[in-house]
């Protein structure tokens, strides 16, 4: 029997959709700042399975973070690994040109989509509590990384297949087999959790 969840009140309600018995292993992507790290745990903690997001995968261990790529080889040897680990597990994230060979290990993909300005802003004050003011303001130590990574974020809705943005998930999951939602717009969180979970439960 799964343990109790220790989250938030109202998960308590809605974790019991799925039974605990249920093996569930779901692929949670979409843009950066679209909350696909936010449901992907809320989730987990719903299904009491590990929660993996790609960027562990993707990045050396480094101090600022996300200065170093790891090779493609390396990012997925090792998310294979934790992957065989576990028969269940919610991984979030996007993996996009080096993560093809696990795509069908998933039993259900869930694809968010938020508009711009709000994926945005979220990413603004993700930064602003990662890094402090200082650190992002002109002169900072993480003032040019933070434009950079900004400008990108941006760009993810008319990017093309040469770089992580709309165009390649919808390559992909077009020709994949199996159930996929794709949600749109910003709500909360709990809205999306209870979605996923009924898919899960009559899947």
């Amino acid at each position: 029997m799964a343990a109790a969840y220790q989250g938030p009140a109202w998960l308590a309600g809605v974790a019991t959709v799925v039974p605990s018995a249920s093996v569930s292993r779901v692929h949670v992507t979409g843009a950066s700042g679209a909350g696909t790290s936010t449901l992907g745990a809320a989730l987990a903690g719903a299904l009491d399975a590990p929660h993996l997001d790609t960027d562990d995968y993707f990045w050396e261990p480094t101090d600022p973070p996300y200065e170093i790529a790891r090779a493609p080889e390396a990012r997925l040897s090792l998310l294979t690994e934790e992957l065989d680990r576990h028969p269940s597990w919610v991984l979030s994230g996007s993996l996009c040109g080096w993560g093809d060979p696990v795509i069908p290990r998933f039993e259900l993909v869930v694809f968010l989509w938020v508009p711009r300005e709000i994926r945005l802003a979220r990413l603004r004050e993700r930064e602003l509590r990662r890094f402090g003011a200082a650190a992002l303001a002109p002169g900072g130590a993480m003032h040019a990384n933070h434009e950079a990574f900004l400008e990108w974020a941006a760009s993810y809705d008319e990017g093309g297949l040469d770089m992580r943005s709309r165009a390649r998930p919808d390559a992909w999951l077009g020709g994949r087999p199996g159930p996929l939602l794709r949600p749109e717009g910003e709500r909360p969180v709990e809205a999306g959790l209870a979605e996923v979970l009924r898919e899960l439960a009559v899947g």
